[in-house]
């Protein structure tokens, strides 16, 4: 398997990785009153889950194997 074959499955993977962060089952645990820092907890998971797929994304862009 090359390089870019390996690094097509790994984003494809990831696409399904954030489609069912993003899907509303999980949404839905963090759907609660509560909130972190000030701010309410489904929109810090947003945040956090979004910047973990870019931070992800550009790992796996710039990894050599």
């Amino acid at each position: 398997m090359s390089d870019s074959e390996s690094k097509g499955q790994r984003f494809v993977a990831l696409c399904m990785l954030g489609m069912v962060l993003f899907n509303y089952p999980i949404l839905a645990l963090f759907n609660v009153t509560g909130t972190v820092l000030g701010v309410p907890v489904l929109y810090v998971y947003v945040f956090v889950a979004w910047a973990a797929l870019i931070a992800l994304m550009a790992w796996i862009a710039e990894s050599r194997h």
